[in-house]
């Protein structure tokens, strides 16, 4: 598939983004008009299988083969007290995920999907981006590629999570450097903290974009400067999923802030998304509405792994039962009229 050898591939793969194939929508457009049902009457299942149908290029989209990908990572910037548990938790739980225990498990299960787990260098957390950028340009672009790995076009589609201790504090920082706002307008518990800590993470926000004030405001430069690997291996995921026409299923803030800076430069890169659910981060409502996306549900999870983004696949599947099996006016012998 796709890799990132340097800064120009990626920014080459942003400027030469697909879009859906029209035909395949108009054809799912056509079949929900002549379904048993009053047109609309579905509502958004309606407007998801239109949606899959278009990324996938058939009238009758299917869900085959869907994968969650689930990217972990450490930071530096746990030094300053920003996470109520220590970054040891995050090799930790990479260990659950791969001995079955987890959350992510259990749920990616529900909803028929494979799981896949890639640990990026947990034993060498980034930098501490106060005082230095997260990733050198190599290690961002590594982590890139290591996103665009579990991408393949045999995928129906994809969904994306990730683990990492300190990284809703990576997601503001992103977030408030690319769409603007204070430290403190995107900030939030994250895994707990109290207000304490909060005022620890806004304090290393606020001194990071000060330091990176004078660097260039481009996606990659945001990505590598205030990110993490699991961050940028998502979006590495995201766009190689773009190119190879996968639509993707976003979990909670975390995984949306990995689109912050690309979008915005580059406000289509969401249209193959779906937002899976509203976490109960308070920055993710504010970074869906920036980003243009309605969340499918809203659950008051907050727990990241992918998890809300694998309870709404199960959604997505309801969707396209509905649009694939239901009769037509015609089939059922009911008049349309």
């Amino acid at each position: 598939m796709m890799d990132f050898p340097t800064v120009a591939a990626f920014e080459a793969a942003l400027r030469d983004l697909p879009i859906p194939d029209v035909t395949a929508v108009d054809a799912a457009r056509a079949r929900q008009a002549q379904l048993t049902k009053p047109a609309g009457s579905l509502g958004r299942l309606e407007e998801i299988a239109i949606f899959l149908a278009g990324w996938q290029g058939q009238e009758k989209p299917a869900l085959n083969k869907a994968r969650m990908a689930i990217f972990a990572g450490n930071h530096g910037v746990t030094a300053h007290g920003v996470s109520a548990f220590p970054p040891e938790v995050t090799v930790q739980m990479v260990h659950n995920f791969e001995a079955g225990g987890a959350a992510i498990n259990a749920l990616a299960g529900a909803a028929g999907m494979e799981l896949t787990v890639t640990a990026l260098d947990l034993d060498r957390p980034t930098n501490d981006f106060t005082a230095d950028a997260a990733m050198s340009e190599e290690e961002c672009l590594q982590a890139l590629s290591q996103g665009a790995a579990v991408v393949d076009s045999t995928l129906d589609l994809l969904a994306v999570g990730e683990m990492g201790i300190g990284n809703s504090t990576a997601a503001a920082a992103l977030c408030a450097r690319s769409l603007g706002g204070s430290a403190a307008h995107w900030v939030g518990p994250g895994t707990g903290v109290d207000d304490t800590g909060i005022a620890r993470k806004v304090g290393a926000i606020d001194t990071a974009l000060a330091f990176h004030a004078n660097a260039p405001m481009t996606p990659f430069e945001t990505l590598r400067r205030v990110g993490g690997r699991e961050i940028a291996a998502i979006a590495g995921a995201i766009i190689t999923a773009r190119h190879a026409h996968v639509p993707v299923v976003l979990d909670g803030f975390i995984s949306c802030s990995s689109l912050a800076p690309i979008a915005s430069a580059f406000p289509a890169i969401t249209e193959h998304c779906i937002a899976g659910h509203r976490s109960a981060e308070p920055g993710h409502i504010r970074l869906l509405d920036r980003l243009g996306l309605k969340p499918l549900l809203e659950l008051d999870m907050r727990l990241g792994e992918g998890s809300g983004a694998a309870v709404a696949v199960a959604v997505i599947r309801s969707a396209l039962a509905a649009h694939n099996g239901m009769a037509t006016f015609a089939e059922a012998g009911v008049s349309a009229a």
